[in-house]
């Protein structure tokens, strides 16, 4: 049987590139301090309490799922800004876009009794219509130990590479045993599910994806964590989830009310009432708008902000 590569949190980008190119997976151990995930904890638990359970077989009858952690879980934004990760994530999917943000952000808790998932590949989300790139980079961050006994991820590594239909032998499928604070990161393409909970506690994972910036996501973060939410956050976070251009002209919205103070390709970041931070769409939008761009955010209550 396979097992996956275990490496620590502050491991080479390289290596970590490498092994996910060869395996589609790998885990990195100690991701987590004590103290962040204890406030993850904390802050996720009544989140999950109020939870219902799955409603078919692939979602868990015995497994809650809770979204919105960028909205609910100031903690939770800081595990998703991880930047080791980031920087794995941008570097794996790079190839394919101009920038990457945040597909779907999930606590999926596996509750005694749950069985084995389906094994599937994640980016068939977007219907299998993406067959020769990589449109999405996951993550699992381990809230509690992920154990044989709990129901561990089943992964089944190398199998990113194999040609659609094939389908997997147990003697290929492991299970990414790991203790709590470690991430387990895999690809969009490699087969994996959720495992068997034989135990008589749950074991809570937080699922963090990321994805192509041109991509349409799996939960609409502009309504999981809307405006009024989102200028309320890091400028870098906002942008992960979207509130920015995706590349030159991907993006733009229009004010609900036509106005001659602003243009009717304009970035999102104006709606959160400041200017875009990157070159060079901040640059042309400032020489295009100019001082127009300061009355805009000035009626939104704010003012503008590299």
């Amino acid at each position: 049987m396979p097992q996956l590569v275990s490496l620590p949190a502050d491991a080479p980008q390289d290596e970590i590139a490498d092994i996910i190119a060869r395996d589609g997976a790998l885990i990195l151990t100690g991701a987590l301090d004590d103290a962040l995930l204890s406030q993850v904890r904390a802050e996720t638990q009544p989140l999950m309490d109020r939870s219902a359970k799955g409603l078919d077989d692939f979602t868990g009858r015995n497994t809650t799922r809770t979204g919105a952690l960028v909205a609910r879980s100031p903690a939770c934004r800081e595990v998703v800004m991880n930047d080791s990760v980031l920087t794995a994530a941008n570097r794996f999917l790079a190839p394919y876009c101009d920038r990457i943000q945040l597909h779907l952000t999930q606590l999926i808790r596996l509750l005694p009794g749950q069985g084995k998932q389906l094994l599937h590949r994640d980016k068939l989300a977007w219907g299998g219509y993406l067959p020769d790139i990589e449109p999405q980079f996951n993550t699992i961050w381990a809230l509690t130990d992920f154990t044989e006994e709990n129901g561990a991820t089943q992964v089944v590594p190398g199998s990113q590479h194999w040609e659609e239909g094939r389908e997997a032998d147990p003697s290929e499928v492991c299970q990414a045993v790991m203790p709590a604070g470690s991430v387990l990161l895999y690809s969009g393409s490699v087969i994996h599910g959720g495992g068997q909970n034989r135990s008589d506690a749950p074991r809570v994972g937080m699922n963090l994806t990321y994805c192509l910036g041109w991509l349409r996501t799996e939960e609409n973060q502009y309504l999981s964590c809307p405006p009024e939410v989102a200028k309320t956050l890091d400028p870098a976070l906002q942008e992960l989830l979207g509130y920015t251009m995706g590349s030159y002209a991907l993006g733009y919205f229009s004010p609900p009310e036509p106005s001659p103070d602003i243009p009717d390709t304009a970035p999102p970041e104006l709606a959160l009432g400041r200017l875009p931070r990157e070159a060079p769409t901040a640059k042309k939008i400032a020489e295009t708008a100019g001082d127009t761009v300061g009355s805009f955010v000035a009626t939104e209550g704010t003012s503008p902000s590299a």
